[in-house]
């Protein structure tokens, strides 16, 4: 009696240790605790086992986790015993059906992750991470508890832009074990813009040696000549139109970097072991001022003394365009052939937005392309570019795909629309049976304000942790069949007030968490107050991992 009331005790303890801990993001498909069951402790008798050696990635990333937080060393076993205590064990079996389906179940014995893929695998490795207490102080025990899970959405992305601003291999290493912890399996790379070109192309050598470097970086504006000793400040981005007497302020230093072709393959080996694939973006026609800047033969105006932008957004008046010449094509084959040497993903980003009509207007060279090949318009000159760099790129057997503006004169045969202004791209690429990323700005880019009164400088737009979570990435207006080609859903970090790593993270947490929810968990499942209340829990985890999040959140549940 006397043993059993003991026994008693320890469970009543561990729940009440515990009850915090079950606070996952993303929230699982199905989870059942098992209350009258004592937890599972890791000690310095526990090993971690696979059957499988391509699950050797989550054994080497959970063993990391523990050194890096916990500066506990987990030993690994290659030797099967079914008899085995206190092991962790990846079992990779044909036994469940579903590829994406991990289950995991926690005894006071054992713990066991199984799926038929070793992506499901290391899927359900990130929610053990989570099982893990929130505490360096605390002995590591986790709850005894049966999951069964798998992703709502099989595109699951996450975007960093590094040409208005440049993140080392380093930092760019730590946002995809970001990204791996929210269950996300695409990383999308922004690395050529107006404002620096940072890929390597050994071809063209000055594309780096010019096109990544620029000599100043925007300070302010103010509309009115002599204002120069007025504090500057950026203007909201409603400003649609610079005045013509306004002052543009940069700091004039030198900025810029780029990675080696090394570097890259470094980075993708690394997002390879934590199973997110890595799609370039190359932008084109528009938003290739870095490109210009080094081989200005390419631009509708070739006698142009073009330059790496300096400034963002609408004060960059200079966002010319590519001439779609064969010349300028072969160039973009080139550089796509080593980009495509480079990157195993299936799938390379084109661009394709916001791309002035203006200098193909002007440029008689374009009007005679037009001419040429029946074109009635420039929006179908625009349509013209990219199904030939579409054609290009299929015949390497990948597939590109390109902001919503590359609906504009007829959609590429067979591209991928990534919807960024508002949803009406995704929901016309749904329509025309193409895979659709939703992206919607204000919803989905985090290098907006998360608050009304925000702490630090942002774009001045709105995207608060609310409208994250409640966004639904597939349209009410498409059919059943339809919605099938909602691929999945993304969140974009332009850096144009992003210039270090804080700042990042900042910006990225939590709405990274709602984002995760959203395309992971059931959509049933979606509960703002609940995710509030496991959000907390979360915050205990990034300041074990020493993650910069705004204080803020933690009152809004209360």
């Amino acid at each position: 009696m006397k043993n059993l009331f003991i026994v008693i005790l320890l469970s009543a303890c561990t729940l009440k240790l515990f009850g915090q801990g079950i606070d996952l993001i993303p929230q699982p498909v199905q989870m059942e605790l098992k209350s009258n069951e004592l937890p599972f402790k890791i000690d310095s008798n526990t090993v971690i086992y696979s059957n499988d050696s391509l699950a050797y990635s989550s054994i080497e990333f959970f063993k990391g986790y523990l050194s890096k937080n916990y500066n506990f060393e987990l030993k690994t076993t290659r030797i099967a015993d079914i008899n085995r205590t206190n092991v962790i064990n990846l079992i990779v079996s044909d036994k469940i059906s579903n590829p994406k389906e991990y289950r995991l179940n926690v005894t006071n014995q054992s713990i066991t992750i199984g799926s038929a893929s070793d992506t499901a695998i290391f899927q359900g490795i990130q929610t053990l991470i989570q099982l893990l207490p929130t505490s360096k102080s605390l002995q590591l025990q986790i709850p005894s508890v049966s999951i069964t899970d798998y992703p709502r959405f099989d595109y699951r992305g996450m975007h960093l832009d590094v040409s208005r601003h440049f993140f080392d291999v380093a930092f760019v290493k730590q946002y995809i074990d970001y990204l791996a912890f929210h269950k996300m399996n695409y990383f999308h790379w922004h690395l050529t813009d107006d404002h620096g070109w940072r890929i390597e192309i050994r071809k063209y050598l000055k594309l780096t040696e010019i096109g990544a470097w620029r000599n100043g970086s925007i300070i302010g504006l103010y509309p009115g000549k002599g204002n120069e000793n007025i504090k500057y400040q950026v203007l909201p981005t409603e400003v649609k139109i610079t005045p013509k007497d306004a002052v543009i302020k940069t700091d004039g230093i030198r900025y810029g970097g780029f990675y080696t072709q090394a570097q890259i393959k470094d980075v993708i080996a690394y997002a390879a072991k934590r199973y997110i694939t890595i799609i370039p973006e190359i932008e084109m026609p528009a938003h290739s001022m870095a490109l210009l800047a080094a081989y200005p033969e390419l631009g509708t105006e070739p006698s142009k003394k073009y330059e790496v932008a300096e400034t963002w957004g609408m004060m960059n008046k200079y966002n010319n365009v590519l001439q779609p010449s064969e010349k300028t094509f072969q160039f973009l084959e080139d550089v796509l052939s080593e980009v495509m040497d480079l990157f195993p993903s299936p799938y390379v980003h084109v661009g394709g937005d916001e791309g002035s009509k203006i200098w193909w207007r002007k440029s008689d060279v374009s009007q005679q392309i037009m001419k040429a090949n029946g074109l009635k318009d420039e929006s179908e000159l625009q349509s013209y570019f990219i199904r030939r760099m579409e054609k290009f790129v299929n015949a390497k057997g990948k597939t590109i795909i390109g902001w919503n503006e590359i609906l504009q004169g007829g959609l590429a045969p067979n591209a991928v629309v990534m919807s960024w202004q508002g949803e009406k791209g995704g929901i016309e690429a749904a329509k025309q049976q193409h895979k659709a990323i939703m992206t919607p700005e204000l919803k989905m880019y985090f290098n907006h304000a998360q608050f009304v009164k925000e702490d630090s400088l942002t774009a001045n737009k709105l995207s608060p942790l609310a409208d994250v979570y409640n966004y639904e990435p597939v349209p009410a207006e498409l059919s059943e069949a339809q919605a099938k080609y909602i691929w999945g859903g993304q969140g974009c970090l332009w850096t144009e007030y992003i210039t270090n790593p804080a700042k990042v993270e900042y910006m990225l947490f939590p709405r990274l968490d709602a984002l995760s929810e959203i395309l992971w968990s059931p959509k049933d499942k979606r509960n703002y107050p609940d995710f509030l209340k496991r959000l907390k829990t979360q915050f205990k985890r990034y300041d074990l991992m020493g993650i910069t999040y705004s204080e803020r959140y933690l009152t809004l549940n209360e």
